[in-house]
């Protein structure tokens, strides 16, 4: 039963999404505000370009403590080499995928469009359900 169900069962597809020209600061601000690890980053078109986590935050705000202040886009310090899933991906396979890396939430694609994201802890819903 837990075999058949897929990612898109449990991603999130109302995303807070930023893009490369956000302010760094408060791009670090939404990401507190809505309590999520990471945020897409969109092109105009509603393209993936990357994706801006708490780590690439905190690198910014850790470089501040040096150079006096938070400053710079979200384009300089997003992740531009993301891992990827499909919509219909089993999620026990997306578990495994999760243990085997340092990622905490990844983008979901159905038919090469950018549809959501889905995090550990949406796996970890998924895997409780049954």
């Amino acid at each position: 039963m837990l075999a058949k169900i897929t990612v898109a069962d449990y991603m999130t597809k109302k995303l807070v999404t930023l893009t490369q020209d956000t302010p760094v600061i408060d791009a670090v601000k939404k990401m507190l505000d809505h309590k999520i690890t990471c945020a897409p980053v969109i092109d105009s078109k509603g393209h993936l370009i990357g994706m801006f986590s708490e780590k690439d935050g905190m690198k910014v705000c850790l470089d501040s403590v040096y150079n006096q202040g938070v400053s710079g886009k979200v384009g300089d310090y997003m992740t531009t080499e993301t891992v990827s899933v499909e919509a219909d991906f089993s999620i026990v396979d997306l578990a495994e995928k999760f243990q085997k890396s340092l990622v905490r939430s990844i983008p979901v694609f159905e038919d090469g469009v950018f549809v959501g994201v889905i995090s550990r802890t949406d796996v970890l819903k998924a895997l409780v359900s049954i």
